[in-house]
């Protein structure tokens, strides 16, 4: 069997934060795979010397969004195979990939999509959802970076301090779900194309953010029937079909389980929180790629 090579792409400085992506090491390695990590922000890489490219754990690309994709059309360019592939990528990095899902069906958090930032803007947006609470976050952004939870009404200082940050960027406004204090959010795993595994993750009390290194609560589940039927058909509305992706939902007062995100450039799959996950990712990784090698088993 020959050894194919394959770069799980990260960060440079990963201190802090967890990642398990190499529990898929040695499955792939049974595949006939050798995965190595590497930065991103490598310079002089020879995409070349690679036969696939994971976007594993490059959460920091936020930073700087343009360089992160000159690298992945790098990558494009060379032999390697790129997972997921570049299109998909493209289109999840800023988040109006949730307005069209919208427009395909899909129950999405209600949401604005301001073209700019003022001060008397900000009533508007409470009176849109008719409610006391409201998130402003920027469009591209991870771990809930830079996302701001407003109560009516604002003092000016943070008015200041919101507009500063969206002085110069687009953002997007949703109605704050209360219910993501309490039930939490609902991450689905999908794996090939079929969902692999599920987690509830929980916020720390008097914290909204549901990410682990906010402090989280994180447990496996079995999603019940309606919540896997919504991911299901949200996922289906995703064209090509991703190799890997993770759809977070969280339930508002209806029980309507509305997208909260959905990631598939570099989410964490928490594959440690499932025995089986490493192996199904490792084949999921070597069916797609073997395929778009033209190579037959």
């Amino acid at each position: 069997m020959p050894i194919r090579r394959c770069a799980f792409l990260r960060m440079a400085d990963t201190s802090g934060w967890s990642i398990d992506a190499d529990l898929a090491f040695a499955p792939l390695a049974r595949l006939g795979w050798q995965c190595e990590w590497l930065s991103w922000r490598s310079p002089a890489i020879r995409w070349d010397d690679w036969d696939a490219v994971y976007l594993a754990a490059p959460w920091d690309y936020p930073d700087d969004p343009e360089g992160f994709l000159a690298v992945l059309e790098a990558v494009e360019r060379s032999r390697a195979i790129l997972l997921n592939p570049l299109d998909l990528v493209r289109w999840n990095i800023p988040k109006t990939y949730l307005r069209d899902l919208e427009r395909r069906g899909a129950d999405i958090v209600p949401s604005i999509w301001p073209v700019r930032f003022d001060a008397p803007m900000l009533d508007a947006f409470f009176d849109a959802f008719d409610n006391a609470t409201i998130v402003v976050k920027p469009l591209v952004s991870t771990n809930a970076a830079n996302t701001w939870v407003l109560d009516r009404p604002v003092d000016p200082a943070t008015v200041a301090m919101v507009g500063r940050s969206f002085a110069r960027r687009a953002f997007v406004v949703q109605r704050f779900i209360r219910n993501i204090l309490t039930d939490g959010e609902y991450s689905l795993f999908y794996i090939g194309g079929e969902c692999s595994h599920a987690i509830r993750k929980l916020p720390k009390p008097g914290d909204f953010r549901v990410q682990e290194e906010h402090g989280s609560s994180i447990t496996a589940v079995t999603p019940e029937p309606r919540l896997l039927q919504t991911a299901d058909a949200v996922m289906a509305l995703v064209q090509p079909e991703p190799v890997y992706g993770r759809a977070d939902f969280v339930r508002d007062d209806d029980g309507i389980f509305r997208v909260m995100e959905l990631e598939l450039i570099e989410p964490s799959l928490y594959l440690r929180m499932n025995a089986a996950a490493p192996e199904r990712f490792a084949r999921a990784l070597d069916d797609y790629v073997l395929e778009r090698m033209g190579v037959t088993v």
